[in-house]
Formats: structure tokens, sequence, C-alpha cells
């Protein structure tokens, strides 16, 4: 029985007598066109600076091209080497840059490795296109974090308490087998004559490398812990400094010496010692590292990014605020000076001399949730240069919100009076509140649209360059949207 519809014609050969290229299909202005275009365009000098100390082995890929398929595959979700590697024999995207020069998935992975710190190099190019495009206002800035799973298993860990028991177990075996290998020694010698004497026997040798890897799990946690020990016994006499200063008496109990001994609870992991085991979302445990990222109001870029391996983001309020003021000078983004408004509004009166006055810089409110919130936190934001709205404490669901008050709080405050006094202004509460719409959406493109949610690599470092490049590609995104948007 004929069917009674027509239908379209299909004839899947027909790309066989006939070339295909990427950009007669894709769309004119595909993010891929817009990397091979832009990318080439910025200075990868630091790239480049491996390859003039490194003469060895056949000539490497285009470094432009490795530099735009990294960046493409992070801006679209596909983050493993050997998927992007798969991507560039399948995806027309990934085909419109390499061309017929397709690098297989260890030259991708060895590429990332070998230059992770020109990624940080590179995020800092990428933030200075988009100041020369206009899109870094910093009328009002934005941090926090997020945690990410780290690329280490739950089950290569070990608490201090059990690393105890298990130590001295290995070293109770490594006897046992020790005087089992001089018994046997000995009865071939008498048997069969002299030996070698340096065969070590398969067991002992696990034994020993297992507890050679443990020891120096133990003495990690022991230094991570006396250095905690140190930073609360700091705080302990700058707090009784203070308490002497302004004569007051100490109150309560005498506090009890520190212990610089780590828990038995405890842990760490073999596979990446540097990742700590963090509380997530769902409500379980994991290892994980903290994304810290600083965004600007305007047009959601990032302005500052960093790892920590700390759940905690009390201390990271003054590191980050340092990390952006440095980013933004690395970036030639000018910070904006208290004469900026008044001068664009009235050009024309400007006094002769007045032009060699320079103007104090203006403080950019930089918000942050109560996670952050310190009376340090408070000091080293300012010290920065940044005007700190942090929240004091966590506001109920539903709570109806404290009565609004004008002019400069009453003498006599404590830095937490006086910041829960700012956040209860007009302005600073209309600063807070765009808080959320102007860092959040940030995580959630990244965790949820692009789907980046473990890093890759281990350590600390590495981490840090693979963060930048999570960061650049963002911005880059935000950068093609922008120019689509005008165009």
């Amino acid at each position: 029985m004929e069917p009674r519809k027509t239908f379209r014609p299909w004839n899947p050969d027909q790309y066989v007598h006939q070339p295909v290229t990427p950009a007669e299909i894709l769309p004119e202005d595909d993010l891929v066109f817009f990397l091979l275009e832009t990318i080439p365009n910025l200075d990868l000098s630091a790239f480049y600076a491996h390859y003039e100390e490194e003469t060895r082995g056949a000539p490497p890929y285009d470094v432009d091209m490795m530099c735009t398929l990294l960046v493409y595959g992070y801006s679209v979700g596909v983050f493993s080497s050997r998927k992007i590697a798969s991507a560039c024999e399948r995806n027309l995207a990934f085909m419109a840059i390499v061309g017929r020069e397709r690098p297989d998935f260890r030259t991708i992975s060895d590429f990332r490795k070998i230059h992770l710190r020109a990624f940080e190099d590179l995020f800092v190019k990428v933030l200075q296109l988009a100041g020369e495009m206009g899109m870094v206002k910093l009328g009002n800035l934005a941090l926090d974090g997020s945690k990410f799973k780290a690329n280490a298993s739950r089950h290569k860990a070990m608490s201090y308490g059990y690393m105890k028991k298990d130590i001295e177990r290995l070293r109770a075996e490594i006897r046992d087998l020790t005087s089992q290998a001089n018994q046997t020694d000995a009865e071939e010698d008498a048997a069969l004559g002299s030996r070698r004497g340096d065969e070590l026997p398969d067991e002992l040798k696990r034994r020993e490398d297992r507890l050679a890897v443990l020891e120096a799990a133990l003495k990690r946690l022991e230094v991570e812990a006396q250095e905690k020990a140190n930073a609360q016994q700091r705080q302990r006499d700058e707090a009784d400094a203070k308490r002497e200063a302004e004569g007051k008496k100490p109150r309560g109990r005498i506090p009890k010496p520190i212990d610089p001994t780590p828990e038995d609870k405890t842990q760490t992991n073999f596979t990446d010692p540097e990742s700590k085991i963090m509380k997530t979302s769902n409500k379980g445990f994991d290892y994980c590292i903290n994304g810290q990222a600083v965004v600007d109001e305007a047009h959601q870029i990032i302005v500052g990014a960093d790892v920590t391996p700390d759940a905690n983001d009390k201390r990271q309020a003054g590191p980050m605020a340092k990390k952006t003021r440095e980013t933004l000078e690395a970036a030639g983004i000018e910070l904006p000076q208290d004469g900026d408004e008044a001068n664009a509004e009235e050009p024309e009166a400007k006094e002769p001399e007045a032009e060699e006055t320079a103007h104090p810089q203006k403080r950019i409110p930089m918000t942050m949730d109560s996670g952050y919130f310190s009376e340090g936190a408070v000091d080293e934001v300012e010290t920065e240069g940044f005007d700190p709205h942090i929240a004091v404490g966590r506001q109920k669901h539903h709570a109806p919100l404290p009565e609004t008050v004008d002019g400069a709080p009453p003498e006599g405050l404590t830095v937490k009076e006086e910041m829960a006094h700012k956040l209860r202004t007009p302005s600073g509460r209309a600063c807070y509140a765009k808080r959320k719409q102007i860092v959040e959406p940030v995580f959630g493109l990244m965790k949820h649209v692009r789907g980046f949610r473990q890093f890759l690599l281990r350590g600390l470092n590495k981490v840090r360059g693979e963060w930048n490049l999570v960061c650049l590609t963002h911005n880059l995104l935000k950068i093609w949207r922008h120019n689509c948007a005008l165009t």
C-alpha cells in the first residue's frame, strides 16, 4: 500500500560525492568561529615560552590551535581529553578547529598539564578584552564559592586513628616477615651456600612500601594539625592582647591549652592529599575543592578566581580581595575614582590645575554572604580598597526584614554592629540585595549548563590552573553572547 503522505527525499550517500565544510553547515555566528578569530589574536606568549626552552622531539601542534581546542571543549562541556580527541574526528565544530591535524588524547592532556600556569595568564588576557569592550563596570562585585568534586576516591582515604593502628600492624608483620626471611636465608646458606643477600620477599616489600605511604600521610596530618594549632594560638594571643589594652578582665574559665595532635577521625586522601572532605549539597560528604569567584555586576564577568581546600569561606575574603585587585591591575582595568562621575558630567568646568590633582580611589562595593564574615575579613577587604558588604548572620525564611536606618553608625559599635548598621541603610540594603543575582548564576551555568562538576587534575596548583580555564571560558561565552546581541 502506497503511503498517502509524501516525505522529503533522503540520500545519505550524497556527502560521499561532495565536500562538506563546517562553514557551510554551522551558523555564521557559531561559538567556534568566534573563538577561531579571538584566541589567536590574544597574547599567547606564556604558552610559546615553554617551547623556547624545550627543543627536543618532533614539531609540536600549533599553540593557537591547541588553545582554541581546549577553550572550545571547556566552553561546550567537553572536558575529558579522550572525548575531545574523539570529537575532533566526529564533530564539525571541533573539526573546524583542528582541520586535518587531529591530536590524540595524550597530546591534549599533556598540553593542558604543561600550560596550567599559562592559562592563568590567559584568564587575565580575556579579562582585559572584556574591559576594553566596556563589559567590566566595577559598580558592584560579588564574591562566593562553590564545592567541586576532587579527582579523589573516598575509598582511598584513612583516618588518623586507624592509620596509627595500621602502622603498628604493618610494623609487626614486617618484623615477623624479616625474621622468617633471616631464618630461611640461614637454612639456605647451610644447604646451598651463600646467596647475594639483597633479595627481598615480595610480601615484605609490599608491606614496607605501604608503611612508607602511611607514615608520610601520618606526618602530613600532624603538620596540618600543628599549623592549625599555631593559628588558633595566634588568635587567642591577639584576643588577650586586645582585652588587656582595653583594661578588661578575662571572663569564664581559663581555656585549656591547644592540643596540636590531630583528632582520630581526621582523614586524608591518598589519591589527592590536598583535597578535603566536605559536606555537599546532597547532604553527603565527598572530597572536594572550593572554587572561589568574584563577579562583576554589569555582565557577570569573573574578575577574580582561585581555589582553596578549606570548606569554610571565613578566611577567603581578604585573599580574594587581594587576588581581584592584582588581576584587575594586570588586565589594565582602571579602578574608579571619586571624581569620575562629576568630571563626566561637567568636563568643561575643570580648572587647569585641577587636572593635575589626582582624585582618591573610589571604594568598590564587594558583597558576600555570612560565611565570609569576621572582623579580620572586614579589615582585609577594606585594606585592598574595597567596600565590604558582608552579612553578619543568616536570616530566617519568611522573617520580616529589620527596619531601615539612615546616617552614619553611632560611635562605640563593634565591627559586627557597624556592618549590620551598614546593611540596614537604603544604599547598603540595595547593594547587598543584588549579591545572589550577580554571582550565583555563574556557578549554576558552570555546573548545570556546561556540566563541570569535578576537577580532572590532582593537586592544588594543577586544580588552580584548571579553574582558571573554566573561568576564562565563562568570560569568553559572555563576550560571545554580548557580540551576538550587538549584531
